[in-house]
């Protein structure tokens, strides 16, 4: 299969690292150009300069702007009205007890996870279907349908993003714009492996054991018995992107090493 992006635009959230940098990078391999976003000026420069050397011929352009809020958000607009492709990759999460979770930690985890990309939604969709043609993705995960009892605010933000997607794959059916969401296992991420760093430092093992006693312990299921990398998850999102994938909305799209065990 043959990808192919020339003349479409992209912006992908919270992608100076992690899932999001893996994304923006399949989708410029693709031809495409990309917004990359951080919230830092200088994690946001170091991308787009490390992404311009990678790919000379693409258009690569950084913004940062905390979506989190609607004033980045709107920021974010005035710099990058239009866009063919939206990647509502920017996400967070903190392990802690439920009953040690705050008002506040629900709040701010929900701007950022769920929020954000309704936010970037509302503003580009109606764009799409103008054109006819766009693609919208959230990065969900398999917390979604498997909530962990260590994140369950996390779990929760992820749930609604599958309903979020969902709804808006319905309302669109028929424009030429497809909404799906893709659900990752455990992956070396940037978040996920500076926990797994941790923790092997803090027990004098290696991150590679530290991650197999993770899969142990909290995901047992996974048929990959490994974390997954941030290209294989990319690997679905540019599919979901790309023309390839017409047929495709309204999808939860796992990438989860068959962590979850159901068939659908």
């Amino acid at each position: 299969m043959n990808i192919e992006l020339k003349g479409r635009k992209a912006v992908v959230t919270g992608s100076t690292a992690g899932i999001g940098r893996a994304t923006a990078e399949g989708l410029a391999r693709a031809g495409a150009s990309v917004v990359i976003n951080g919230r830092g000026n200088a994690r946001v420069d170091e991308a787009v300069q490390q992404m311009r050397r990678a790919f000379p011929e693409n258009d690569i352009s950084g913004i940062a702007a905390d979506l989190s809020t609607a004033e980045g958000a709107d920021a974010f607009f005035a710099q990058a009205p239009d866009a063919d492709i939206l990647v509502n990759n920017l996400g967070t999460a903190v392990p802690r007890d439920f009953v040690d979770t705050t008002d506040e930690d629900w709040l701010s985890i929900f701007e950022i996870n769920v929020m954000s990309g309704v936010r970037m939604t509302r503003h580009y969709l109606p764009r799409m279907v103008q054109k006819g043609w766009g693609r919208v993705v959230f990065v969900s995960s398999e917390s979604a349908v498997n909530i962990p009892k260590e994140m369950i605010d996390y779990g929760m933000t992820k749930t609604a993003q599958l309903a979020i997607s969902r709804g808006l794959a319905e309302s669109v059916a028929g424009t030429g714009v497809t909404v799906n969401a893709v659900l990752p296992g455990p992956t070396r991420s940037e978040i996920l492996s500076n926990w797994m760093a941790a923790k092997a430092k803090d027990q004098g093992i290696t991150q590679d054991d530290a991650e197999q006693a993770f899969l142990k312990s909290a995901r047992p299921t996974s048929l990959i018995r490994r974390f997954a990398t941030t290209d294989e998850v990319a690997n679905m999102i540019v599919y979901a992107c790309s023309e390839q994938a017409s047929a495709t909305t309204g999808a939860a799209l796992r990438v989860d090493g068959g962590v979850v065990r159901f068939v659908a």
